[in-house]
C-alpha cells in the first residue's frame, strides 16, 4: 500500500493489488498540489483566475479538478468545447465557464443552454448569439498568434457589432511567453491598440491575456484576470515560481526474468544486453500515455532508483533493466513523478522523448485509472 505519511513514496504490499484501479498501472494525482500552485499563481498575479480545465484538465481530471480548486475562489473555468463545459455543469459547477474555442453557429443554443461563455469575433456570430438571450461573450483578439480571433488590426470587422452588443470580456493568446518576452510585449501593445479601436461604450470590462509562462515571468498582472494553465499540473517553464509535481504514473512489475549477454528486447530488437541483465516488465505502454518515443531514452524509478527503460515500449508494456537493484514482480515502478526522494518530473521525462510536457501530460487520459490524493 502506498505509505500514506509519504503518499509519493510507491510501496508495494500484497494487499495493495486487491484494489483494481492499482492492479496494473494507474495515476496519482496530487490535488494538494495542484491547489499550491493555484495558490503561487494568484499570490504572484494578483488578479482573480480563470483557471485552464480543457483536455479534462490536461489529462488529470476535470471534475476532480474543479472540485479541488472551488476553495480558491477562482473567477470560472476555462474549456476548449461545450461538451467540456457540460460536462462541469452537470458535476454542479456553477462558476462562470468561457469556451474559448471558436464555436460554430449550430453549436451557439447548445452553448447558451449549459449557460457557459462563448469566444466570438465575427460579426454574424455575436448576432446569432445575442438573438439567444443577450448572455455575456468575449471577444477573442488574434495579437500573432494566428490561430483564432479578429486580428488586432481589423477591428472595423466588429466595431458596429460591438457597440450594438458590447463583450463582457475580450482576451488575446500569447504564442512565446515562456521563450520570448519581446514579443509578448509587443503582442500586449497590440492587444491595447485593438481595445482602442473599439467604441468607448463596447470596450469590456474584463480583460485576460496571461497564460502560466506569463505569469511567471511577470508579476502583477495588469489585467483583470489572469488565465493558468500547466504550471497548476506541476509544469513550470522556468519563471520565478517552482512547480509542485501533480501526477504521479505508477505500473506494477509483472514480470521478472533474465535476457543473456547478446540478446534483444522488444520489437525491432533495438536494445541488446551487454552481458546477463535482469528486465523487469511493468503493465504500462502508450496504449496508457507512456510514449513509444521514451523507449532506449528514458528512466523509471524503483524503490527510488533509476532504472533505464530498454526497448521499445510496447502497447501494453514497457520493459526496465533492473539489473542490481531490488525488484519482485508485484512491485511498483513510478515513470512519471516522485518515489521517495527521487523525481521525474513531466518536464524530465518530455525532454527523454523530445515532446511537449503538454502532450505527455493529456495522453495520460487514455487508460489508466485516477487516484486522487488530497481531496479534502
Amino acid at each position: 500500500m502506498t505509505d500514506q505519511s509519504n503518499p509519493h513514496h510507491a510501496v508495494a504490499e500484497p494487499h495493495d493489488a486487491d484494489d483494481p484501479d492499482r492492479q496494473r498501472a494507474w495515476l496519482d494525482v496530487d490535488l494538494a498540489a495542484l491547489r499550491r500552485n493555484a495558490a503561487a499563481l494568484a499570490r504572484r498575479a494578483r488578479v482573480p483566475l480563470l483557471p485552464m480545465v480543457k483536455a479534462d484538465a490536461y489529462g488529470l481530471g476535470a471534475l476532480a479538478v474543479t472540485r479541488a480548486l472551488e476553495s480558491l475562489d477562482p473567477w470560472g473555468y476555462g474549456v476548449a468545447t461545450v461538451a467540456e463545459g457540460e460536462e462541469l455543469r452537470a458535476a454542479g459547477i456553477a462558476r462562470r465557464i468561457l469556451v474559448f474555442t471558436p464555436l460554430l453557429p449550430t453549436e451557439l443554443p447548445r452553448a447558451h443552454r449549459a449557460g457557459l461563455t462563448p469566444s466570438l469575433h465575427r460579426a454574424d456570430d455575436v448576432v446569432r448569439w445575442t438573438m439567444l438571450g443577450g448572455a455575456a461573450w468575449h471577444l477573442s483578439i488574434d495579437t500573432g498568434m494566428g490561430r483564432a480571433g479578429v486580428r488586432w488590426d481589423a477591428m472595423d470587422a466588429v466595431r458596429a457589432v460591438a457597440a450594438a452588443h458590447p463583450p463582457e470580456g475580450a482576451y488575446t493568446h500569447f504564442h512565446s511567453a515562456d521563450t520570448d518576452q519581446a514579443s509578448r510585449a509587443e503582442q500586449e501593445h497590440r492587444f491595447r491598440a485593438a481595445l482602442d479601436a473599439l467604441p468607448l461604450a463596447a470596450r469590456p470590462t474584463l480583460l485576460h491575456a496571461e497564460n502560466s509562462p506569463a505569469i511567471e515571468h511577470r508579476a502583477p498582472s495588469p489585467w483583470s484576470l489572469a488565465r493558468p494553465g500547466v504550471f497548476l499540473y506541476g509544469v513550470p517553464s522556468g519563471g520565478a515560481l517552482e512547480a509542485a509535481p501533480v501526477a504521479h504514473l505508477r505500473a506494477r512489475v509483472v514480470d521478472l526474468h533474465t535476457v543473456r549477454a547478446g540478446e534483444t528486447v522488444s520489437y525491432a530488437a533495438t536494445w541488446r544486453a551487454e552481458g546477463d541483465r535482469i528486465i523487469a516488465t511493468v503493465a504500462c505502454g502508450y496504449g496508457d500515455g507512456y510514449r513509444r518515443i521514451l523507449g532506449n531514452r528514458a528512466v523509471a524509478l524503483l524503490h527510488g532508483v533509476r532504472v533505464p527503460v530498454v526497448g521499445r515500449v510496447t502497447m501494453d508494456m514497457t520493459m526496465l533493466d533492473v539489473t542490481g537493484t531490488a525488484c519482485a514482480v508485484g512491485d511498483v515502478a513510478t515513470l512519471i513523478g516522485r518515489d521517495g526522494s527521487a523525481l521525474l518530473t513531466v518536464s524530465d521525462v518530455a525532454a527523454m522523448g523530445d515532446l511537449s510536457p503538454y502532450e505527455l501530460l493529456t495522453g495520460l487520459r487514455q487508460r489508466v485509472p485516477r487516484r486522487y490524493l488530497h481531496a479534502a
